[in-house]
């Protein structure tokens, strides 16, 4: 489908929810939709039989320094379109609706998004780490991130192997 066409379309089906619309370089659309109309635009785009965005391809987390951003990629078969779909987080309280309920498979990636980020999905059924131990102290994707010198007793220190070097002075392969 023409990317104006679906935007026209996209823009009257969803309305106030959509904070900005814009077809990138491969004729797909990004979509920036305000948190609070979360669920029920990813209703509308999976459930309008116009739409059909019913594949959610991925779900991702982004910390851009001073703000926090959740991103879905969703495909519609019907119409052999993807949508990015993007919400803006506060970073002092990232949290966002679970779309759990709108699609299954989500169940994970929210989870992993929690674990990495320590972005909250409101509503998510069971969201607890995926990936770290449960007493690990927190999201180590985000910038402000410091990694702990020790973890139970055990030192966590990294080695950069890039710079560092052997006893003998070579560096590390």
């Amino acid at each position: 489908m023409d990317p104006e066409k679906l935007i026209t379309i996209l823009t009257s089906r969803l309305g106030i929810a959509v904070q900005s619309m814009d077809a990138m370089k491969n004729d797909d659309l990004m979509i920036v939709v305000d948190k609070k109309h979360l669920i029920t635009a990813a209703g509308t785009l999976k459930n309008d039989p116009a739409l059909g965005f019913s594949t959610l391809m991925n779900h991702l987390g982004v910390d851009y320094g001073d703000s926090m951003a959740v991103i879905y990629n969703l495909y519609s078969p019907a119409l052999k379109q993807k949508v990015t779909v993007k919400v803006y987080l506060d970073r002092d309280n990232p949290e966002v609706p679970s779309l759990e309920r709108a699609f299954r498979g989500i169940d994970w990636f929210e989870r992993e998004t929690y674990d990495l980020f320590g972005i909250r999905f409101i509503g998510h059924g069971n969201l607890k780490r995926l990936l770290l131990p449960e007493d690990w102290d927190g999201h180590p994707l985000r910038k402000d991130y410091v990694y702990p010198a020790l973890y139970n007793g055990i030192e966590t220190a990294r080695i950069d192997m890039m710079n560092e070097t052997d006893e003998a002075g070579e560096p590390h392969v």
